[in-house]
């Protein structure tokens, strides 16, 4: 072999920082340490320009320091709390039932039988309306939204009069699927990379996807045993879509060509509280009663979706776990949150916390973490994101419903608050006056840390303050006695 092809074999497995030294060697070795290949496959290890060719830029070390500065600089944003902030709001008299996120979009379901999309990667667009089969029929009034999700391709509404509508998110303003059910659909999945979509009517659970001509058909049509609590379509490209269900005190795995589902997870008298799903584990809350809250009260089980065997068991509290987060963050952290005020992270390595945070006084309603913040919200209404490694919280904002969702990237944090009551007393929607009526209607916020930060009109209104104000709130505080305000002694 080649004394220069051996040398760059040698080199593949050094990274940026061995690179670098290497160049300073020698003339030869600096032609071999900024070979293009080289860097190419370091930007693809380090999770930038991902599907990107080698042909794609004229120098990739120059594309990796880029990428690693925009990176640090949205981290400082992120901690320094500068960014913008903008409300992604629909019409007066409409409350809001759901929300999901993929990405840079954003859906929305509301009480008027309405649905929203929107692109937050362009800054300047509006929401896209689709249309209802409701809507077509000329249906009134309409039935609430129940249930909404969204992927690249398609976006998905459920209604509570059991139909379902499908829009395709590129030109989608009329339906290109639409399915009723006989009951109310208590529960919604959507595969991450197909447009695959599950359904939970009671204990029925149905699964459907278009074929290579666009036709939908029902892959799979399952009836357990008790009603469906959690339901969630495993991710990843797989070439059989498998959906994970709860229900009450069992969890099942269930694909297209089972005769049967597959049990993961039965304890007789131990309800399922929560649920979340990766490409190769299951993660859930078991609620232990009776003799078994003696053996360390309420827990977290993680269990191999491939053999169905129980991988590792964490937390112990004597409150129940509403919300767990797998999928979201690092291979090895897990983020839960507990009715005790509690947000948790525990490393599945070791099996031992990483972080314990008291956090909200209502219960932790929402939470998301990755390798070194946590996003949390409680019912009480309020966001919070924490630094993992200090514990420490770095700012907070406060809306008045509980915080049913969250979803964040490097540079983008989506929360929506939706309110538990949907037609509140003295607050009617066919009312001529609606400025009262905006406290019951809930709202989504989106965050972009992607600014300037020597821009000092991005500072988030968490941290404005001109110092002049007798009072202020969490960072907006200001002093009691402005030092420039007082007049100079006679």
């Amino acid at each position: 072999m080649h004394p220069f092809s051996l040398a760059l074999k040698i080199f593949q497995f050094l990274g940026q920082t061995d690179l670098g030294r290497c160049a300073q060697v020698s003339k030869s070795w600096r032609v071999l340490a900024e070979d293009e290949v080289l860097w190419y496959r370091l930007c693809l290890k380090s999770g930038y320009h991902s599907g990107a060719n080698i042909s794609d830029s004229p120098c990739w070390k120059s594309s990796l320091r880029d990428s690693l500065n925009a990176e640090n600089a949205e981290r400082t944003n992120w901690k320094s709390r500068v960014g913008s902030i903008s409300h992604l709001q629909f019409e007066l008299g409409k409350i809001l039932c759901d929300v999901s996120c993929f990405e840079g979009l954003v859906i929305a379901g509301y009480t008027s039988g309405d649905v929203r999309l929107w692109d937050t990667f362009h800054r300047d667009s509006r929401s896209s309306c689709p249309r209802s089969t409701h809507q077509n029929r000329d249906v009134t009034p309409k039935p609430h939204v129940c249930h909404v999700r969204v992927n690249e391709s398609v976006a998905v509404a459920a209604y509570e009069d059991g139909s379902l509508d499908v829009w395709s998110t590129e030109n989608g303003l009329e339906p290109i699927h639409h399915q009723q059910h006989l009951h109310r659909v208590h529960a919604l999945a959507l595969s991450s990379t197909q447009p695959t979509v599950s359904t939970a009517c009671g204990s029925e659970v149905r699964m459907d996807s278009p074929d290579d001509r666009g036709y939908w058909r029902t892959l799979c049509l399952t009836q357990l045993s008790k009603p469906v609590d959690h339901l969630l379509m495993v991710p990843g490209h797989r070439p059989s879509p498998l959906v994970v269900a709860s229900a009450c005190d069992s969890v099942y795995l269930l694909a297209p060509g089972q005769d049967e589902p597959r049990t993961i997870h039965s304890v007789y008298g131990h309800p399922v509280t929560c649920l979340d799903v990766t490409e190769s584990q299951a993660a859930l809350g078991v609620k232990r009663c009776g003799w078994a809250m003696n053996d360390g009260g309420n827990k977290i089980q993680v269990y191999s979706l491939e053999t169905g065997q129980l991988e590792a068991t964490v937390g112990s509290s004597a409150g129940d776990f509403t919300c767990v987060n797998l999928r979201d963050g690092p291979p090895h952290l897990l983020a839960c949150g507990n009715k005790d005020r509690r947000v948790r992270v525990y490393d599945l390595r070791s099996g031992c916390s990483a972080a314990s945070l008291y956090a909200h006084h209502l219960g932790v309603s929402a939470v998301q973490a990755d390798d070194w913040k946590i996003v949390s919200g409680g019912g009480e209404g309020l966001v919070c994101v924490w630094e993992m490694r200090m514990g420490a919280k770095l700012w907070e904002m406060h809306n008045r419903h509980p915080v049913r969702y969250i979803w964040f990237n490097t540079s983008s944090l989506v929360t929506a608050n939706i309110p538990d009551e949907k037609t509140p007393r003295g607050a009617c929607i066919t009312d001529d006056d609606l400025t009262a009526h905006r406290r019951h209607r809930g709202i989504i916020c989106h965050y972009d840390f992607s600014v300037d930060s020597s821009a000092v009109d991005h500072v988030l209104p968490i941290c404005k303050s001109s110092y002049a104000e007798s009072s202020g709130y969490n960072y907006n505080i200001s002093l009691s006695m402005p030092y420039d305000t007082l007049s100079s002694p006679h």
